[in-house]
């Protein structure tokens, strides 16, 4: 059991530096501070982006939601920890970026575009976002070929509990 634990860690291990450590230079759009934009229906959906300017999965996951309609603002704080405990986003629920909607709705991790247009479109009450934790192989920005782990989408609720919002199986494009 302890043998197997101590395996898991690794591949999480090295799962986080092979996504999270290619390196990436920031362009001036990057470095960018401008506040976000309307995210009324049929607009399209400006996120505030909170990341570390080195973490390659990051800039991976920005390009899946461009792709799907999103613009991004990406900002490089001296500590994202700090950021992330602002906006009431437990260490359970943590993942390597985080994204802000104009209207304060959390995209926490590697968040499929499509689940965060279904939530901007829903607005669940009590609900300040979507999470995925960690870095699921798979997820976008978390993409090797065409495994995938399952991994849920979590609703995470203002009283700070989660449930899960959708469950994962297959690739997102």
């Amino acid at each position: 059991m302890q043998r197997l634990s101590f395996f898991s860690l690794a591949l999480l291990v090295l799962i986080t530096a092979f996504g999270c450590n290619k390196a990436q230079n920031p362009t001036a759009e990057e470095q960018t501070s401008t506040q976000v934009t309307s995210s009324a229906p049929g607009s399209t959906v400006t996120l505030d982006v909170y990341k570390s300017p080195t973490c390659g999965c990051c800039a991976d996951w920005i390009t899946h939601t461009e792709t799907n309609g999103f613009k991004s603002v990406i900002h490089h704080p001296e500590n994202l920890d700090s950021v992330k405990q602002e906006l009431g986003i437990a260490p359970q629920y943590q993942s390597c970026h985080t994204g802000v909607s104009s209207d304060g709705f959390i995209f926490e991790g590697h968040v499929p575009a499509r689940l965060m247009k279904k939530f901007l479109a829903e607005k669940p009450k009590d609900a300040i976002g979507l999470a995925v934790p960690g870095m699921p192989i798979g997820s976008p920005g978390m993409e090797m070929d065409d495994r995938i782990t399952p991994y849920d989408v979590l609703l995470l609720h203002k009283d700070g509990s989660s449930s899960v919002y959708e469950r994962i199986t297959a690739l997102e494009k």
